[in-house]
């Protein structure tokens, strides 16, 4: 049985270098800045100082924030949530948000959408720090709640630009490569316009990883990832969404 997600949602990229802080002192960022990092949350409080746990219920899976292209991400929700944003006068403006309509079994997780997209559409102040190398970002509502953030370096920053969008098809078994460690068993797939497989699948090979992908074993992908070019080295992929998952047939 094989799940189908759409090929044709937006795909975001934000395409830029590193670009360190220039003082430790807070700023309001510009939106280069924000699209070079995933912000993750790390600490909530109310107006009383106490955590806000309602916004951790996951904490393998903290919530996430992504800017880019004039645009605001939230994952690591029970839904998919996303729409424009703008700062203006140090406060982050948010658009109407779009959920994606699936329900969590979780209570906690269940409303955890709405938590979360209450406080962005506070319109709430915004301000980026740096402590060490890693950015924080705060979020900081009228009613007193403070959200931080801290910033990991999207793989854009990473590899100094863009990558290239390829789609891969994952056989359910793995198979030898580096000094016996097990690797993917891949190959290159195409799809047209609307959607649908087109063209001849490219030769089988072993891959070692697909960062952000983890493989099952006796489960068939097809992924979309960007694939960054690394120099000497060889190329690095990086997980953007798992497109088709089954089971081969016996």
């Amino acid at each position: 049985m094989r799940r189908h997600l759409s090929l044709l949602l937006p795909f975001a990229v934000a395409a830029c270098a590193s670009m360190p802080l220039a003082a430790a002192d807070a700023t309001t960022p510009d939106p280069a800045l924000l699209a070079g990092y995933h912000w993750r949350l790390v600490l909530a409080t109310d107006h009383d100082g106490q955590r806000i746990d309602a916004l951790f219920v996951r904490p393998d899976r903290p919530l996430q924030l992504d800017f880019a292209n004039g645009r605001l991400s939230v994952r690591n929700a029970c839904n998919g949530i996303g729409g424009s944003y703008r700062i203006a006068d140090g406060q982050l403006v948010v658009g109407p948000m779009m959920h994606t309509m699936m329900a969590c079994r979780e209570p906690g997780l269940n409303q955890l959408d709405g938590l979360i997209d209450q406080r962005l559409a506070s319109r709430p102040a915004i301000e980026v720090t740096r402590h060490g190398d890693a950015p924080q970002l705060q979020l900081r509502t009228a009613a007193g709640d403070t959200l931080d953030f801290t910033g990991e370096p999207t793989a854009e920053t990473r590899y100094g630009g863009p990558g290239t969008t390829e789609f891969l098809e994952v056989a359910a078994r793995t198979v030898p490569c580096q000094q016996s460690q097990p690797c993917l068993d891949v190959r290159e797939v195409h799809y047209d316009a609307n959607g649908l497989k087109t063209g001849t699948p490219g030769d089988w090979h072993a891959l070692p990883a697909i960062e952000g992908y983890t493989h099952q074993a006796g489960v068939h992908d097809v992924v979309r990832v960007k694939r960054y070019a690394s120099g000497n080295a060889s190329a690095a992929y990086v997980l953007d969404m798992v497109v088709e998952t089954g089971t081969p047939k016996p």
